[in-house]
């Protein structure tokens, strides 16, 4: 309402109202701004686009990135910094690579570490992890300085077995430019070597022990990887110490650690851990609340299984799945069917897991028939 009696309204004005709507997602009233901007005749400049173009995340913008595109290109500012990197962002960001590339390859000259690092994100988002590789290969030719953001996206790629040598080479490339102390980098490098291979496990668990300052990701990164690797004990042991660096757990700790309890079937650890979750607030996330579940069926406990179902949102696969395999299991298939027909009844949108535990419940009483049309349902 003060903008509106504002007697002079100019640029800066205008994009500063922009990028306020922008910072709440409110796309319609930013366009809206935009329109009103071009009606009044004020001048657009590159901060009137960028926040624009952070709004556009998905395949159904792409139309309107283009006519954004259109009015950077008619307005002279396609090699204005902020707006190259937010257009090939959005333009990554709504699944189209070719364009993304288009518009890196035409910024020749005019290029910032920004639109390097954001080419390299949209290679690396999509799956493309060769194209992502040889792009960074091309950012070392051209002596770029790289920041963390760079190394952590390009290490955080590295999680095959044929990637193992990449991956120790940028480790080296780490410590060499004096990264080693880099949160963010140190915790990609301890995920790549979770991830890459068990017989890194012990490289992972230097790199954790050498953080000065580790953060919830850094836990979360060791916590969950050490369960995935078969080594629970380690990771509960690990656990006991997340205390001294006095830090707020969040849901994928607990479901970390809660998986690490299933795996030793330690039942009275995980209902200590089951009080700390309820005084956390998190009883009711759909990831804790299936671990709590998948816990209990572990340990043989089917009712408090039910009770952390119950306790959960439920509204999305993730706890049902989990409900539903519990019951399977334990020899309680009819029970396992009917609460798969009660999702269906829910319209809770199903999933191959979903399929696999309801087929598992057919297998466990013999119900081949109704397991068949299932299968044909798929």
């Amino acid at each position: 309402s003060l903008f509106k009696y504002m007697q002079e309204r100019n640029t800066v004005s205008w994009n500063a109202l922009i990028g306020g709507y922008a910072e709440m997602g409110n796309l319609e009233r930013c366009i809206e701004l935009f329109m009103c901007m071009e009606m009044e005749g004020v001048k657009i400049d590159d901060a009137t686009f960028a926040p624009l173009l952070t709004l556009l995340c998905d395949s159904e913008s792409y139309d309107l990135i283009r006519q954004l595109h259109g009015k950077i290109m008619k307005c002279a500012l396609e090699h204005e910094n902020t707006v190259v990197n937010a257009t090939i962002t959005a333009y990554a960001e709504c699944g189209c690579i070719e364009d993304a590339k288009r518009v890196f390859n035409s910024s020749d000259g005019y290029r910032d570490l920004v639109t390097w690092n954001s080419m390299l994100a949209a290679y690396l988002e999509h799956n493309l992890e060769e194209c992502g590789f040889d792009f960074f290969l091309e950012m070392v030719r051209q002596r770029l300085e790289m920041d963390a953001y760079t190394l952590s996206s390009i290490i955080s790629a590295c999680f095959e077995d044929s990637q193992q040598s990449l991956g120790k080479s940028l480790h080296g490339l780490v410590i060499k430019k004096g990264f080693d102390q880099v949160t963010q980098i140190s915790n990609a490098l301890i995920s790549m070597y979770l991830k890459s291979n068990s017989r890194n496990v012990e490289d992972a668990l230097k790199i954790f022990e050498h953080i000065n300052i580790k953060d919830l990701v850094s836990w979360n990164t060791i916590l969950t990887g050490l369960s995935q690797n078969g080594l629970s004990e380690n990771a509960l042991r690990l656990f006991q110490n997340i205390h001294l660096d006095h830090l707020v757990i969040d849901q994928y700790t607990f479901a970390a650690v809660l998986r690490s309890c299933s795996d030793l079937a330690t039942l009275q650890l995980g209902r200590q851990i089951h009080v700390l979750v309820v005084k956390s607030g998190f009883e009711g996330n759909e990831y804790v609340s299936s671990a709590l579940i998948f816990m209990y069926s572990k340990c043989g406990i089917i009712e408090d299984a039910w009770e952390s179902f119950e306790s959960s949102h439920k509204e999305t696969s993730v706890t049902w799945n989990s409900i539903i395999f519990a019951y399977a299991q334990h020899g309680q298939g009819k029970i396992a069917l009917d609460l798969f027909y009660l999702m269906t009844e829910r319209h809770i949108k199903l999933d191959h897991v979903t399929f696999v535990a309801a087929l598992t419940a057919c297998s466990h009483i013999g119900l081949v028939e109704e397991g068949l049309n299932l299968l044909k349902s798929m």
